[in-house]
């Protein structure tokens, strides 16, 4: 195996670190159960079987992808209850929350521009 050595100094290597890490969290993340679980999530704490009747459409088995893929990217919180049969809860973490700041500000640009992009829509498919 090859490496490539870096001449650059630690401060460039760690931009180009920050710039692949923000790909690859902006492919996790970018898919619509991702964004659909972030927003429901900052309602509050949740169980999974809530989450699942929140989201309207999702599997189970995709749910509990996103969730483990959110959970790794550190954007949400797994937190087991000691009980029988065993409690699981979900949370935002902070930077989860701030996510979901930044997707508020997302769906408001859809609710500014909804006419507009109609419009575009119909001009275009015609």
């Amino acid at each position: 195996m090859v490496t490539k050595q870096l001449n650059d100094s630690p401060d460039e290597a760690d931009l180009t670190r920050a710039d692949s890490l923000a790909r690859e969290i902006f492919s996790d993340v970018a898919n619509k159960w991702a964004l659909l679980i972030i927003e429901s999530l900052g309602e509050g704490t949740m169980r999974f079987s809530e989450l699942r009747d929140k989201v309207e459409g999702i599997s189970h088995k995709m749910l509990t992808q996103n969730l483990r893929m959110l959970e790794r990217n550190g954007l949400v919180d797994r937190n087991v209850h000691p009980t029988v049969p065993p409690r699981v809860e979900y949370t935002l973490t902070e930077p989860g929350q701030a996510l979901r700041a930044t997707v508020d500000g997302m769906c408001d640009w859809t609710h500014r521009y909804f006419g507009h992009i109609e419009a575009s829509r119909h001009r275009f498919d015609t």
